[in-house]
């Protein structure tokens, strides 16, 4: 192990009952010179004394432990010293649902349990659970750890522009769920690209049904998108519109990955562009990357009035902050503005 006293390295804590994960997720915490793994903790009480003796920049959690599971210590752990965390799940519906609820008590990101049979796959997962550790370290956790108080819907008259577009990604759940809660269902559809794998995007189209005015779904192709509903790009398709004649639809596709992602919320922002232009909002919420940001651009060039989410509310001011790079966004406005910056725009 390295030298715990080296603190310009960020600060790793493993917990995961399995002796066998433990060892694998060290080994490449261990490899990468950026980081450190301080410990690794078979249970809740051992994570505990170790939050208090190391008090690791992250902690990677395992969702299913004995005696105390993932989300309770999660629950405790933001109570008493908020720090990022990247939970590690099994991608069942199950552990979907569960997953979901971690990122409501606070939890920075996710990642499936490794697969070692292919060593290509090894290697980009890897690749990307060493990513999304330091992207975690930055993160702004008392955003993440923000709950979903009580929000007042608000009214609009009767809209020209029909469509509401918006892209998110870390921290991007609960960003989406707050926007959606406040925005009047009446007069126009709403159209979502969340960076998720798939079947959690299912259980987050149910959850986001039941907080929220619309009637949201996982969006399945060809459907004629309507007021009052919201259409949730599936994990591993792009989302995107095409007219028919004077109908809007949905088209879902699985070509390659665009900006790095699928779905990629470039595609989605790019057709609302090309297909609705000026009766259109576009919305770049917290998440890593830049993905979004040149889709962003190409729907205010086109006359839509677009808006960034800002630093001080994101979780990762990632995305929206390429976007404000290339003056993509006519406006930068915290979270909770967005709803009614949107309804001010509805004309």
């Amino acid at each position: 192990m390295i030298n715990p006293s080296n603190n310009t390295k960020i600060k790793v804590l493993v917990v995961d009952d399995s002796a066998s994960i433990r060892s694998l997720l060290s080994d490449i915490i261990e490899r990468d010179s950026e980081l450190i793994l301080v410990a690794a903790a078979a249970d809740a009480f051992e994570a505990k004394e170790m939050v208090n003796v190391h008090k690791p920049d992250v902690i990677t959690l395992d969702i299913e432990m004995p005696k105390v599971d993932g989300l309770r210590f999660l629950e405790v752990l933001m109570k008493a010293r908020p720090t990022p965390v990247v939970m590690i799940s099994t991608l069942t519906k199950a552990n979907a649902d569960v997953t979901l609820r971690a990122l409501e008590l606070g939890a920075v990101d996710y990642i499936a349990k490794p697969v070692i049979a292919q060593e290509e796959l090894f290697k980009k997962y890897c690749n990307t659970i060493l990513r999304k550790i330091k992207v975690a370290a930055k993160a702004n956790v008392l955003n993440a750890s923000k709950a979903l108080s009580h929000v007042s819907r608000l009214n609009t008259a009767a809209s020209a522009k029909r469509i509401v577009a918006i892209g998110a990604s870390t921290g991007g759940t609960e960003a989406i769920k707050r926007v959606l809660a406040s925005l009047p269902p009446d007069n126009f559809a709403v159209l979502i690209t969340q960076h998720m794998p798939p079947g959690f995007t299912t259980t987050f189209a149910e959850r986001l049904n039941s907080i929220s005015g619309f009637t949201v779904t996982e969006a399945k192709g060809n459907e004629n998108v309507l007021p009052g509903n919201a259409y949730l790009a599936p994990g591993d398709q792009h989302l995107s519109v095409i007219r028919r004649g004077s109908q809007l639809v949905t088209r879902l596709s699985s070509t390659e990955k665009v900006s790095g992602h699928r779905p990629s919320v470039d595609v989605l922002f790019d057709s609302v562009a090309s297909e609705v232009q000026d009766k259109a909002i576009g919305v770049i919420l917290t998440g890593m990357g830049r993905d979004g940001a040149d889709g962003l651009l190409s729907m205010r060039s086109t006359g839509a009035f677009t808006v960034a989410q800002d630093e001080a509310s994101c979780v990762v001011f990632g995305m929206p902050k390429e976007a404000v790079k290339q003056n993509a966004a006519v406006t930068v406005v915290s979270l909770d503005e967005i709803a009614n910056v949107i309804v001010n725009n509805l004309k």
